[in-house]
């Protein structure tokens, strides 16, 4: 029986979103066929063994019943990777490079698609490249930020009008975005997105209806169905994505047509292999709505899985289930890893 370990929790800001998904991956995952293995990090970086209920891990009381552990140890108590660890230190290609040292399979993208999509303005690069439409955004380092605030403000100004959306280039979530309308706010957003990276984009605001699909695929990816997501605050921020109470619609399929949707399932396949993606990902757009004009926000490569989360629910639309989504992302981690270290034999054939 193969023994899927699930990471979870991590260093970033969205140590507690990790919490929820973990739990309810490995709540999907068939006991039947997988031995799963709980490894917890802390929120300052250390390892644990977790062998508890799974009710332990969303309020964080997992920890004080976990066993430390060494990283040397992981291709001994796994087989397969699984990481469920949000934001930086999981989503943007660290911990894909240790899986490579190490040698063990691992679920999802490999490091340069994960730490191209983590950085938002890298990704938004490669669109631009790829003919892939994206909205206007400005770079901004935070070393400029604190040396000469003003010309850094002067210069968003010129270049994008208000209303403008302020947010750390490697962050998800929606931690540390801001909904900018006036230059009095401008410079506050910018001075919280600077507390989780160092580079921060700032995107021309839109109009627009959110609207997301799943990928599923190594080489040949496919997308899942069309949804859109009704917010009641502002714009999805955290409290909408993740919490019971917000007053969050979600709307599977889409009300769209037909044709917009298969506009968005194809530019989101052409963005995920653009971004040299595999296993599985999330792709966001934005539907003007005053054009009709599709533009893709991000790619996240590490969506949420919890029961609010729309990665599982596109696809439970499609008639995949839960677990056998789960059983999909090991089964791709396994076709790359054997093609990866199989090269010569696969061109021979």
């Amino acid at each position: 029986m193969k023994r899927i370990g699930i990471l979870f929790g991590g260093k970033s800001g969205e140590h507690e979103v990790s919490l929820l998904s973990a739990a309810a991956v490995a709540g999907a995952i068939d006991r039947n066929k997988y031995e799963v293995v709980m490894i917890g990090i802390t929120r300052d970086g250390c390892w644990k063994r977790f062998s508890g209920s799974l009710e332990a891990l969303p309020d964080g009381s997992w920890e004080k019943d976990a066993e430390e552990m060494q990283i040397s140890d992981l291709p001994h108590i796994i087989d397969f990777a699984l990481p469920i660890l949000h934001g930086p230190y999981g989503e943007d290609g660290t911990i894909q490079g240790l899986f490579e040292m190490l040698g063990l399979p691992y679920g999802g993208c490999g490091v340069l698609a994960s730490a191209l999509c983590m950085d938002k303005v890298s990704a938004k690069k490669i669109f631009e490249m790829e003919g892939i439409p994206t909205c206007r955004y400005e770079l901004v380092y935070a070393e400029d930020l604190q040396s000469d605030p003003q010309s850094v403000v002067s210069r968003i100004e010129e270049c994008l009008p208000y209303t403008v959306f302020v947010k750390p280039s490697n962050m998800g979530s929606s931690v540390g975005i801001s909904k900018v309308t006036c230059r009095e706010e401008l410079l506050a957003a910018l001075q919280l997105a600077a507390c989780y990276d160092r580079r921060i984009i700032v995107e021309e605001g839109i109009d627009c209806r959110e609207v997301e699909t799943a990928v599923l695929g190594n080489h040949r990816p496919e997308a899942a169905a069309v949804g859109e997501i009704v917010a009641s605050a502002d714009f999805y921020d955290y409290r909408a994505k993740y919490t019971d109470d917000a007053g969050t619609v979600l709307s599977i399929p889409a009300n769209i047509p037909a044709e917009t949707a298969e506009e968005i399932r194809e530019l989101a396949c052409r963005a995920y292999k653009a971004l040299d993606c595999s296993g599985y990902a999330r792709t966001d757009f934005f539907i003007d709505k005053k054009t009709g004009k599709v533009y893709i926000n991000e790619i996240n490569t590490i969506p949420g899985f919890t029961k609010y989360s729309m990665f599982p629910l596109l696809w439970k639309e499609k008639g995949v289930s839960f677990g056998d989504l789960i059983e999909r992302i090991v089964d791709l981690g396994y076709e790359r890893y054997y093609a990866e270290n199989n090269r010569q034999t696969v061109l021979r054939r």
